[in-house]
């Protein structure tokens, strides 16, 4: 994951947007905000696995194995903390007396 993407997460987390690079001064949306993330995500996984099948098949080198696999581990570790996050802000939601 990119750290522009880590840290929108982290400020989604904390209740204050940053801007996007598409769209200037303009806030995002949470929903585009997990969006963003999971793609990344995604990216950074197959980005991993493709490394890892070409050093298997002897055409890639263990430093791009390792540095796409924590790429891969850094980004999945921020979908996790914002999933936690997520989950305890719904909980307190659902602890409030009506």
């Amino acid at each position: 994951m990119n750290p522009l993407a880590a840290a929108r997460a982290y400020s989604a987390i904390q209740g204050t947007e940053m801007p996007t690079a598409a769209t200037g001064a303009a806030q995002s949306g949470f929903a585009e905000m997990l969006t963003n993330v999971m793609g990344d995500m995604t990216a950074s996984s197959r980005a991993a696995e493709t490394q890892m099948t070409s050093a298997v098949q002897g055409q890639g080198s263990l430093i791009d194995v390792v540095t796409a696999v924590s790429s891969a581990e850094a980004s999945l570790e921020t979908v996790m903390a914002v999933r936690d996050q997520v989950i305890q802000a719904y909980q307190e939601i659902m602890r409030m007396p009506i």
